[in-house]
């Protein structure tokens, strides 16, 4: 089978989906098909080997021209192309990971209308390469908001299209009330023309048909999916110690929940003295002075020697050697989970997971039999949880724990279960 999978740079930031993205290309690589990860915006950022082709379509600088500069979207592609070459777009776009995304409401309602909007040029661009020149069996598009380019695909490719739906909702619910309700028409229109919707939890399909009307059969599941590959690591004394070290790894923003965590260590100050906080994470500029200012004032309460910053791992050994210094992985996050792929990541290491129960965590909670979930919505909920629900694991709990990923989620358990649905599309 030979796929095409379109993936949304992240503008330099570790993008989860973007790696899960590369990791599904490495997966259906290894078992024998022939995949292109074909980037859009910008080139993609990846803790691990970058599978992606080095051309970038729909360039961030063109497309954001497009809409934002009269008449730019009429000048002939051979004078824009340069502004799309991936060394020119990672210099001009480091930055703009620190765009509010409710800013960008009448950029989105461009994207979404596709051929009938300013970027016209640049999809007729990526339609011809996807249909003339690679001609793949399948393309997959790894987010809705990328459906702009679906309608006029279907017209020039005979294959099967789908999407790979993966937290568009959330991106979705921030727009501005004047742009949200046509971008979500927009979405619903475009998505007709997918054969199939994918999504990595039972929960966001269900979610996704009543939020924005997408029918529920048309939806298939398929697992996330891990590389197990561990960088060698020092053993861990789970349980015994005489310390507990509670981790926030995501994303630094309000909606990954990094203020709750930081608002629960505050009032769990004078609570236990055994417990010890770290904290670490991509930190967008436009959150820099937020999260700077909120932890130094939660330091001052516990103490700097309780309450760690340890930046963001710029690789992928020193991401799981970070994980594992944590004997629980704690992502209070606002919003409702559709993956939830680092809970399987601190389970690779042994470590278990405190998260809400929302989204897709129940369900990878479940999965794992390790963990626990606490009311989002209870006032002091994540307080309470600490105090009364969890604690350390021991050594064969968090052998376990390892184990149910690598039975569950390892490349080389998903690879066949993703390809059989892939070829049920295709059938």
């Amino acid at each position: 089978m030979k796929i095409a999978i379109i993936t949304a740079g992240g503008a330099g930031m570790f993008c989860g989906s973007c790696m899960q993205d590369n990791t599904l290309a490495r997966a259906m690589r290894d078992f024998g098909h022939d995949v292109t990860l074909v980037p859009t915006y910008t080139p993609i950022t990846v803790d691990e080997d970058d599978l992606s082709e080095q051309r970038v379509f729909l360039g961030g600088v063109n497309v954001y021209l497009d809409s934002a500069v009269p008449g730019w979207s009429r000048l002939p592609r051979v004078l824009k192309r340069w502004l799309d070459r991936p060394d020119i777009l990672k210099r001009l776009t480091r930055r703009s990971s620190a765009t509010d995304a409710t800013q960008l409401g009448w950029l989105t309602v461009d994207m979404l209308r596709g051929s009938n909007g300013p970027q016209r040029d640049e999809i007729r661009e990526l339609v011809t390469w996807l249909a003339d020149d690679l001609q793949p069996d399948l393309v997959l598009c790894s987010n809705a908001l990328l459906s702009g380019i679906v309608p006029a695909l279907r017209q020039r490719f005979s294959g099967r299209i789908a999407c790979l739906l993966q937290g568009d909702d959330i991106f979705l619910d921030a727009l501005p009330d004047q742009w949200r309700q046509t971008a979500l028409d927009l979405v619903r229109d475009n998505s007709q023309h997918f054969d199939r919707l994918l999504t990595h939890s039972r929960w966001y399909a269900d979610h996704l048909s009543t939020s924005i009307g997408l029918p529920r059969e048309r939806f298939e599941q398929i697992p996330l999916s891990i590389d197990c590959r561990l960088p060698k690591m020092e053993p861990q004394n789970r349980g015994n110690a005489s310390s507990t070290t509670i981790g926030y790894f995501a994303r630094i923003c309000p909606e990954k929940g990094v203020g709750n965590f930081l608002d629960a260590v505050e009032h769990l100050s004078s609570a236990d003295d055994s417990l010890q906080y770290r904290i670490a994470g991509y930190l967008p500029d436009l959150y820099g002075d937020w999260f700077r200012a909120r932890l130094a004032e939660v330091q001052q309460v516990v103490g700097p020697n309780r309450l760690h910053w340890l930046g963001s791992p710029q690789s992928r050994d020193e991401k799981f050697r970070l994980l594992q210094s944590f004997d629980v992985l704690c992502v209070p996050a606002n919003y409702r989970e559709p993956k939830g792929i680092f809970v399987l990541e601190a389970a690779l290491v042994g470590v278990p997971a405190l998260v809400p129960c929302h989204g897709a965590f129940p369900e990878r909670i479940d999965d794992l039999g390790h963990g626990w979930t606490y009311p989002p919505d209870s006032a002091g909920g994540l307080v309470q949880a600490v105090l009364h629900s969890f604690g350390p694991i021991g050594p064969e709990s968090a052998e376990a724990l390892c184990r149910a990923v690598r039975e569950k989620y390892s490349t080389e358990v998903t690879a066949p279960v993703i390809s059989e649905v892939l070829q049920k599309i295709l059938a």
